[in-house]
């Protein structure tokens, strides 16, 4: 069952944990248009990594190419950052979080990018179960090239020209949940309070969150007829359930029955009015989740909020075993294998 949360009384600290500030957690002026959606993502993923009191410098950033993959240099000034060619990202990402997994990783793509050109690697990525969050900023269209249909374009809906799109959208949860991915998660860019709570989830997932993200394009699909814009978005959110986060130094455990609303006090002094949902929904269950991803499909309703989870699932990083160093801090007396080690693998060959 799932919680309802509404945080009230004090206000929320002027420093994290870490002694820093949210404008630490700032990158670059955006470029992007005016209301643009993926622009209220970045400020939500600047609060999730402030609130979860992330250090900056440990964290790195990958992109493809689309409007969405020039977001990272809107956020997290201080962190590294790698823009790949178009539909590469995971590749890139994967190499350099087996190099260091002591980094927190975060890949912002496309629907173009993940969807169409880099299907076959965002796939893959998610058969590996690479530790790190990856965010599809998700509009139904390419804007870099004046707003073409992309794969999860809904059918039937229609571009400013006039244009009816003719084929059935892929739903990109769906996927993720059909591969195995250990978290999954839809939000929407215009639901800041869900969206912070995701990110910060995924944050603390070990292993590959993928959150799609309804994120309207308001210069090409923002318009009477797109099912992808602010006034549809709004119109046919369907809240899966209301999710909360609360980090391990700050649990507090209650129980409580359906339908009861109980006040909380935190360890902040703040207080949270709790309340049980009336749907009965399991995260964990693969074939509950892909049900309800179909039925809000046929419905024509835009599904958010934590779709499916399994934390138990290993990430690559534990399935190959791998030193509790990170490869890069390694030397050469520690990843290069002595003469008998290498003529036992040319024996073994013959």
């Amino acid at each position: 069952m799932a919680d309802s949360t509404l945080k009230i009384g004090t206000e929320p600290p002027k420093e994290n944990r870490l002694g820093l500030k949210a404008t630490d957690y700032s990158g670059g002026k955006s470029t992007l248009c005016a209301g643009c959606g993926h622009d209220a993502i970045s400020n939500q993923i600047i609060r999730a990594f402030y609130e979860m009191s992330v250090q900056p410098e440990k964290v790195a950033k990958f992109s493809g190419i689309g409007c969405s993959s020039k977001t990272p240099a809107y956020f997290l000034g201080r962190s590294h950052g790698f823009n790949a060619v178009h539909g590469r990202m995971p590749a890139v990402a994967t190499g350099a979080m087996l190099a260091n997994h002591a980094l927190v990783g975060i890949g912002v793509s496309g629907d173009g990018d993940t969807a169409s050109i880099g299907l076959g690697q965002f796939m893959h990525m998610v058969r590996r179960n690479i530790p790190m969050v990856y965010i599809i900023e998700n509009n139904g269209v390419y804007g870099l090239t004046k707003g073409q249909f992309s794969a999860t374009a809904d059918e039937g809906s229609k571009l400013k020209t006039g244009v009816i799109n003719d084929l059935p959208p892929m739903d990109l949860c769906a996927l993720a949940v059909e591969l195995g991915c250990g978290y999954v998660a839809r939000g929407y860019a215009g639901d800041p309070k869900q969206m912070i709570n995701i990110l910060k989830g995924a944050i603390a997932h070990d292993g590959l969150s993928v959150i799609d993200v309804i994120s309207p394009c308001v210069t090409f699909n923002n318009h009477e007829g797109s099912t992808k814009g602010y006034t549809y978005s709004k119109e046919h959110d369907e809240l899966l359930h209301q999710i909360g986060f609360v980090q391990a130094y700050e649990q507090i455990e209650i129980d409580y029955a359906p339908g009861e609303l109980r006040e909380v006090t935190m360890n902040d002094g703040s207080r949270i009015l709790l309340k049980k949902l009336e749907e009965d929904y399991d995260p964990s269950d693969a074939v509950q989740a892909l049900q309800r991803l179909h039925k809000a499909t046929e419905a024509g309703a835009m599904l958010t909020g934590l779709v499916y989870l399994r934390p138990e699932k290993k990430s690559f990083i534990r399935l190959l075993n791998m030193s509790e160093r990170p490869l890069y801090e390694l030397g050469e007396a520690e990843t290069r294998p002595p003469r008998e080690a290498l003529d036992k693998i040319m024996h073994d060959l013959m």
